[in-house]
Parts: C-alpha cells; structure tokens; sequence
C-alpha cells in the first residue's frame, strides 16, 4: 500500500507483527521500542523496517523520534501506539502509587505524546490514521488489574476525543482492544495473577480463555489484521470506536 507507519514497541509480541503485517504490503515502517536486544534482533531478520531505541515516556525522545522518522517517511500515514506494560498485580489497597504512575505513563502518557506529534503531520496532509491499542480489559472491569485497566479505559476515552477533533481534517482515530493475546506478556500476566490469588498458572489460563465465545488465546498476527484494515480505505468511514480482536469475551473474572 505504500503506507508511511511508526509503530511504538515494535521489536516484539503484539507490535512486531503489526510492523511485519504493514511490511509484508509494501509499507514504509518505523519502529521504537525500548529493547536494545530485540530491535537488534529486527534489524537482522527484517531489515526493510527502520528502528530507533527510546523510552516511550521520554517527552524529548518522543520528539526526536518523530524528527528522524520524517527525515526517512517524508510524511506519515499510519500511527501505532502500541506500547504498554502489565502493571501492578494486586488488591488496589496494596498497589503503590509509584506503580500506578509508572503503568499509565507507559499504556497512557506515551499515546498522548506521539499523538500529539502525529495530528499536525496528519492535519497537513488532509490524511492518516491513528491506530492505539487498548485492551479488552479497557471494556471491562479487572480485578487485581486496576492500574492496567484505568489506563486501558482511558485510552479509548482518549481515542474518541481524538477522533472528534481530527475528523475535519479526514484523519482517523480507533482503539483495538486484544484479548489475551498468545506470546510472553501472557505468561508474565498469568504467573502475577497466580501468585496473587494462590493458585495455579494453568488455572488463571483456563479462566481467561473460558469467559469467551471462542475459546483459544488470540494470536498476534489476527491483531495486526486489525490494524491493517484500520489503516486502509476499506475503513475510510470508521473512526472513534473501540474493536475488540478477543473472541468476544461473555465475562471476566477476578
């Protein structure tokens, strides 16, 4: 498609593949990610996708990264907030608020910040789309999970305010909302939880894929097709909403 697409946290898991997906179609990508290791990693097996290492919740790094990507991309089509951390794992009354601070900064500020670089760029053209990435846990109440999910939630608040002010400008602005996604972050989120309530890893496993209609954790690449059909004309009408890719989670638990 040709697309110009930056991508937070695209050396690994959910945003990898989205960096491949847009890749694989002929799109110029650029990725950050805070991994020195996986952006090495990237560079060695798809060296057609551009890289830059930054903390997502440094302001300047922010800037300067949007400066570099132009210098290569010439303009942007697609912006993938895709970067995020699973938090504290606890009862709220245990959470410190240092914990608190340093998940929304990760899953919240960091969107803010590059969106705020994106819109003019977007604006200008009379195009783009900003894709940021939820979670279904922004669609329901989480237990045990309560930083995660505030900043989760907030995000598509964020995500609707955005697509109210750049629609005049033919801009567009979603929010995918995964589901347990199969991968690392899973393993790390399922063994907190068990640790926490004091049962097995199996067990909080079972339970996050039993509250859905489709039971099976979802797999990265059916995120990144998400992403693709939010980036391409096909969703030239689609803006402000929130998208579960999950297999529709029924419930949730604690």
């Amino acid at each position: 498609m040709n697309q110009r697409v930056m991508i937070t946290a695209g050396g690994s898991g959910i945003g990898l593949a989205i960096a491949k997906a847009f890749a694989d179609t002929g799109a110029k990508v650029h990725i950050c990610d805070v991994s020195e290791r996986a952006l090495a990693e990237v560079a060695a097996k798809y060296p057609r996708i551009s890289a830059t290492h930054l903390d997502v919740t440094d302001e300047e790094a922010i800037r300067n990264w949007f400066d570099v990507a132009m210098g290569d991309l010439e303009g942007l089509d697609v912006l993938i907030n895709n970067a995020g951390t699973k938090g504290p794992t606890g009862y709220v009354e245990d959470i410190k608020i240092d914990e608190w601070n340093a998940c929304l900064r990760v899953c919240l500020d960091a969107q803010f910040l590059c969106a705020r670089s994106a819109a003019p760029i977007m604006k200008r053209q009379q195009s783009g789309s900003i894709i940021n990435i939820s979670s279904n846990a922004g669609l329901f109440g989480y237990g045990l999970r309560t930083p995660y999910a505030a900043a989760k939630w907030a995000v598509i608040g964020f995500t609707k305010s955005l697509a109210v002010e750049l629609g005049p400008y033919n801009v567009r602005a979603n929010a995918v909302c995964p589901g347990t996604v199969e991968g690392a972050r899973v393993g790390e989120v399922a063994r907190a939880e068990a640790a926490s309530r004091g049962i097995s890893i199996d067990s909080v496993q079972q339970e996050y894929v039993q509250g859905q209609s489709i039971k099976r954790f979802v797999q990265p690449e059916e995120v990144a097709d998400m992403c693709l059909f939010l980036a391409s004309p096909a969703s030239k009408m689609v803006t402000g909403q929130a998208i579960a890719v999950d297999g529709h989670t029924e419930t949730f638990h604690i």
